[in-house]
């Protein structure tokens, strides 16, 4: 068995003690009002830089589309499968839901949906 002995390199008991200076310590109205200045300065820089995310007055170029009215029994999958290339029918849905604003997968026999052109 080995022995593991401790003995201290330094003493701290000759070491002089240092004096710690005073914190700020603020009163709760101190404190309020700390914090709405923060918030004050945080608003206008908002405010500031808000000018920066201003949107454009271009319009983009507008997707070519055929519109297609919804018959009796047409389901949006029939509707993608009839223009999608194979094996990307999940594609088209997702792009003619994207291009109607529909938030599901049901429809309405006389509705007109807008689907891209090929």
């Amino acid at each position: 068995m080995s022995t593991l002995s401790i003995s201290p390199a330094f003493d701290f008991s000759m070491v002089e003690p240092v004096e710690t200076k005073p914190t700020v310590r603020l009163t709760q109205r101190g404190r309020v009002v700390f914090v709405l200045a923060f918030l004050m300065v945080a608003f206008v820089v908002m405010i500031a830089m808000g000018g920066w995310a201003t949107a454009t007055h271009d319009s983009g170029t507008p997707d070519p589309v055929r519109v297609v009215e919804v018959q009796e029994g047409d389901t949006l999958y029939d509707i993608a499968g009839q223009v999608a290339r194979p094996g990307h029918v999940r594609e088209m849905v997702h792009q003619i839901q994207q291009l109607n604003s529909l938030s599901g997968a049901g429809l309405q026999v006389g509705q007109k949906l807008a689907i891209p052109k090929d």
